[in-house]
């Protein structure tokens, strides 16, 4: 149905009142927030609320020293805002769709750094630099360690597909449509000369992730580029 009078509209997209957990879909691209204390979200990422709710850039010195001079050596980094409070939150990212990982005690995930958008608080994060492939892939690429137990939403441009790795059997991906993998594994930078040759030296995908071991990666459909910011 495209036309709607406007009590059907309202209807049909208006937000649900039936909230269970702490981070729910709204819709796909949409996630709720039913806050009672505190959450971190992705700076720039809430689209409206209801309630009595703050927010606050997060300090340089909230994830300790170790960070903070991970984003001043390479201006790049994970910009978080918190949110206080009661109340409901809505978070989007471009249109992206949102992704809900619930994370048991002690295990890890690794998310790309523009894909985070929220975790709940407490859990442990910790920004980890892919050096080799910020001088090859356009803009550079930093992601996240984030370690249970608690609650993540990750953002992917459609539908994800994620791709199992087994012991002797490598997973190739391109770094620019890599969206997470599992903390089990921690790739490397495979060069393809053959692609090299036949596409030309400016292209992306002569430089990939080479995942080995035993896990998982999640791939979108679709080659996201980041900029670098300035300080």
């Amino acid at each position: 149905m495209s036309r709607y009078t406007t009590d059907q509209f309202v209807a049909a997209t208006g937000q649900k009142d039936d909230a269970h957990g702490k981070f729910e879909l709204e819709n796909p691209y949409t996630l709720e927030v039913n806050l009672d204390g505190r959450v971190w979200c992705k700076a720039g990422a809430m689209i409206g609320y209801v309630g009595g709710v703050k927010f606050t850039r997060q300090g340089l010195l909230e994830q300790g020293l170790g960070t903070l001079l991970k984003k001043m050596v390479t201006s790049e980094g994970l910009q978080l805002m918190k949110m206080e409070g009661r109340g409901r939150v809505y978070l989007a990212d471009a249109g992206k769709r949102v992704q809900i990982l619930e994370l048991a005690a002690g295990e890890q995930i690794f998310v790309n750094g523009n894909d985070l958008l929220a975790l709940e608080d407490g859990m442990k994060y910790e920004i980890k630099m892919m050096r080799r492939v910020a001088g090859m892939a356009s803009g550079g690429l930093f992601n996240v360690r984030v370690t249970g137990p608690g609650m993540i939403a990750m953002t992917t441009h459609y539908n994800p597909i994620t791709l199992l790795v087994r012991p002797g059997e490598p997973v190739f991906t391109d770094p620019n449509a890599t969206v997470a993998w599992a903390g089990t594994l921690s790739p490397d930078v495979h060069v393809d000369m053959n692609l090299k040759t036949l596409l030309g030296r400016g292209s992306g995908e002569t430089f990939q992730l080479r995942f080995q071991g035993s896990g998982w990666v999640v791939l979108q459909p679709y080659e996201e580029v980041y900029m670098q910011q300035s300080k």
